[in-house]
């Protein structure tokens, strides 16, 4: 089938309906993912802009391969900022880790350098609305959708403790057209001091807390999610992002990994697997 630039477009708004899904990215995203990753690593680039959102001054490119034409985001920060460890690896290494518990939240990133400089560039998924403009406008979610985006509230706190992302906004959560959620910006994650190895950023005794003081929770998560915890093992972790994480920063996955699973099954002890699971 002969692709056309109407491809991007349409990757990320294929309908799904709104019941406990596996994954934010269709079956037909999935199987596309192979080829934005080529795409993003050989396309040329036609033109580029500063994005003018960001401390970390990402730049939107312009892409075309063929007769394909596709928008991506480049980042490089590097060091130090504002006393946080800010890599653009670490947008590839969420992305790598998503695919490997089979999350299907987090964009296609993969390395290439611009202007002799290394960098990320990542996928840019096309949205309707991030949860700002939800909260601003006071745009209201559907009420067939409210149970799935409340469900993916929590799958996406729980998912940021993995990777000690402590940098969540309302701006870098986005939803598509029929209300899935996608997560970006990861240029924080994978914090490795002994505050973010022993600590959750979520939960009953997470790091963050509401302004009287109250933990943000992860009440209810899918069954898959769990069970992808459960399997995951250091090895994979390093097969899957050692190239772009160092041995503590992969530690630091595996602790909270151990410390997530813990905070799970004291949930289910406490209200019962069927009140946490789904």
């Amino acid at each position: 089938m002969r692709r056309s630039n109407i491809i991007p477009a349409m990757l990320f708004l294929v309908f799904i309906s709104f019941i406990p899904a596996r994954a934010q990215f269709t079956a037909e995203e999935i199987a596309q993912r192979p080829f934005w990753e080529e795409f993003l690593k050989t396309a040329e680039i036609v033109r580029s802009e500063e994005i003018g959102e960001g401390v970390t001054k990402p730049l939107k490119f312009y892409l075309q391969k063929a007769d394909v034409q596709s928008k991506a985001c480049w980042k490089n920060p590097s060091g130090l900022r504002d006393g946080f460890l800010e890599g653009w690896q670490y947008e590839i290494a969420a992305y790598r880790l998503d695919k490997l518990i089979g999350l299907n939240i987090v964009p296609p990133a993969v390395e290439r350098e611009f202007n002799g400089k290394p960098g990320a560039l990542i996928y840019w998924a096309t949205s309707e609305r991030s949860l700002l403009k939800v909260m601003e406008e006071r745009i209201p979610i559907p009420e067939s959708a409210l149970e799935h985006t409340d469900n993916m509230k929590y799958l996406v706190r729980a998912w940021d403790c993995l990777v000690a992302n402590d940098d969540r906004t309302q701006q870098n959560i986005l939803y598509t057209k029929d209300w899935r959620m996608i997560a970006i910006d990861h240029s924080q994650a994978f914090r490795s001091s002994t505050e973010y190895t022993d600590n959750l950023i979520f939960g009953r005794n997470g790091l963050k807390r509401t302004a009287d003081g109250k933990p943000f929770l992860f009440r209810r998560l899918p069954r898959w999610f769990v069970e992808s915890l459960r399997k995951l093992d250091y090895q994979s972790i390093k097969e899957a992002v050692g190239p772009y994480l160092t041995d503590r920063e992969m530690d630091g996955v595996f602790k909270r990994r151990t410390l997530l699973l813990a905070e799970i099954d004291a949930m289910i002890k406490e209200s019962g697997e069927d009140k946490v699971l789904y």
